[in-house]
């Protein structure tokens, strides 16, 4: 996840007020302002002399530049950068890159450099009136997620087992959930609890996502089993056309519930996925409409995402597996 740091210099409380209410990750100030700013909230506070800061004015910048990586905690190109030399950077360099940004374009542009973009932005003071905007975009709206329509092949009930309900800290919508399956290579998109219906109120904070050894899909290309999930964690939450947003998990409810294992296709490839047995528990169809799982029959359409199978401790690998 990228790091978004304000820099207040010169000092602005105002200023550093808006960045603790819009969630940056840290401010940077004068060594003198250390303290004062430590007491207004529970944030990062550092100083210039934290970060090695440098200006790419020639090739021999960009070198000096490439050899602080390897060495310093934070190098941070000062603002003028251009994008070749950060590309060079990010793509020679394992140590954490940022650049100075100052307009709502430059934030964006940095942020997606080489698909990757660098590891920090740091805001300068013009930029602090879009601040929550850049914050939204940056730490909130997640990846675009591929999906595709599959076909229900069958549904059958498998008895007891314990089922794992994600409770997250945001207000959920129509269209939205989280993708769970089997397999990290299949998951089907689970959708939230925002539907009203005559027994249970919807909890539109809420996703019943199945059962705790099922994959979860998480920000960055993670996935995680629904059991480890824990308070704080962070989940990827899609909507049907494939938009994302990162959200925390609040809470996380494990209980012994009736199952259901669902299977489904696509043209060249095939999943499953354990739900409960319950009426609020929902796919999302191929237009986008939430189906109960009471209510879905073999042959319906619902939104999956393929991908190739291959996980350790989460992480994307390259190696045969297989998963039954």
């Amino acid at each position: 996840m990228k790091e978004l740091i304000v820099k207040v210099i010169p000092y602005d409380k105002k200023m550093v007020t808006l960045a603790l209410e819009s969630g940056v990750d840290a401010v940077v100030v004068e060594e003198k302002y250390r303290e004062e700013v430590a007491s207004l909230g529970r944030i990062k506070v550092m100083v210039p002399e934290d970060i090695r800061w440098i200006t790419l004015s020639s090739p021999s910048d960009e070198e000096e530049a490439a050899h602080l990586l390897e060495r310093e905690k934070m190098v941070v190109i000062t603002l003028g950068w251009e994008i070749i030399p950060i590309e060079n950077l990010l793509a020679l360099s394992r140590g954490r890159l940022g650049v100075e940004v100052s307009t709502l374009e430059e934030a964006r542009l940095a942020a997606g450099i080489l698909e990757r973009g660098v590891d920090a932005l740091i805001i300068l003071p013009p930029l602090m009136p879009h601040i929550k905007e850049v914050v939204k975009e940056i730490k909130i709206s997640g990846e675009k997620v591929e999906l595709s329509p599959a076909t229900i092949t069958s549904i059958r009930p498998i008895g007891l087992g314990h089922r794992v309900c994600v409770d997250t800290c945001s207000l959920l919508s129509t269209g939205q959930g989280m993708l769970v399956g089997n397999s990290s290579g299949f998951t089907f998109l689970v959708h939230a609890e925002t539907e009203e219906n005559p027994y249970v109120a919807a909890r539109p904070f809420r996703i019943n996502a199945g059962a705790l050894h099922s994959y979860v899909l998480r920000p960055g290309d993670r996935t995680s089993y629904l059991e480890e999930l824990r308070a704080g964690d962070e989940v990827l939450v899609v909507d049907a056309s494939g938009s994302s947003l990162v959200c925390n998990v609040g809470r996380v409810k494990i209980e012994i519930r009736p199952l259901l294992i669902i299977s489904a296709r696509t043209e060249d490839a095939q999943g499953e996925v354990i739900l409960q047995n319950a009426e609020t528990i929902r796919l999302v169809g191929e237009e986008g409409r939430p189906i109960s799982v009471v209510d879905l029959q073999e042959g319906d359409r619902v939104l999956v995402r393929v991908d190739s199978a291959g996980r350790h401790f989460g992480m994307r690998i390259q190696e045969e597996i297989q998963e039954r």
